[in-house]
């Protein structure tokens, strides 16, 4: 590999560069998403139970140290207890954008790389038989195959290089989706369960677990479910 490189020219720098930095907004994308996906069932249980106690600030006390998008939704719901249940939806559904937009940040610039690897390979490619051809030129009719070996070597090591490059960036692209995807589920789980919760704590502010869990059974959201995040490119 290290061959690979040394005689790849210039081109091949430039892809490993850029695929040094796509691995590192892989990484930071993996450890954002890590972080976020909690277990939605059991963070809502604990904020039910500490809502069915009427302890409000408690309830948004623990939403704000949980990391996740299903505890920001939960913020939401508690901040907007004293409104209608259609401004509390509105209020989730607002967070829910946040969330999916601070979600997705980055898999956009990991597509493009994918995208832009085999034009630059293509790129260094033709360079490659460029300089194969102005030494054919320069030295004909007496052309040695080793003078014509750098060139050739310049241009398939191009293609290589930026074929795996490509392949690694897009299919680390398609599971940071996949991911998103998983944690976009919670989230629709999450809201509708709120809103089941909410709507009756509301009536009843002693609601506790039990009517709450009974809900989460069917954790369709019954308004606006959350927005889908990004499915491939």
């Amino acid at each position: 590999m290290w061959n690979v490189l040394l005689g790849g020219g210039v081109v091949v720098w430039v892809l490993v560069g850029i695929g040094l930095f796509g691995g590192i907004v892989f990484l930071e994308r993996i450890f954002n998403l890590h972080r976020a996906q909690i277990d939605p069932d059991d963070f809502l249980k604990g904020v039910y139970t500490i809502l069915g106690r009427g302890n409000l600030a408690e309830a948004a006390s623990i939403c704000e140290e949980n990391p996740g998008p299903v505890a920001r939704l939960a913020l939401a719901a508690v901040m907007h207890h004293d409104e209608a249940m259609d401004r509390m939806e509105e209020a989730i559904e607002a967070a829910g954008l946040e969330e999916v937009a601070r979600m997705e940040r980055g898999l956009g610039v990991l597509a493009t790389l994918a995208r832009i690897m085999p034009m630059l390979g293509l790129l260094g490619t033709v360079v490659g038989l460029m300089k194969m051809l102005l030494v054919m030129r320069a030295q004909a009719p007496l052309v040695q195959s080793m003078d014509l070996a750098g060139g050739l070597w310049e241009a398939l090591a191009a293609t290589a290089v930026s074929l795996v490059l490509a392949v690694l960036l897009y299919g680390g692209y398609n599971f940071l989706v996949g991911r998103v995807e998983s944690i976009l589920l919670d989230m629709e789980r999450a809201a509708g369960a709120l809103l089941n919760f909410m709507r009756a704590w509301k009536t009843d502010p002693g609601t506790g677990l039990a009517n709450a869990t009974a809900d989460d059974e069917s954790a369709a959201a019954p308004g606006k479910s959350m927005p889908s995040g990004r499915t491939g490119e």
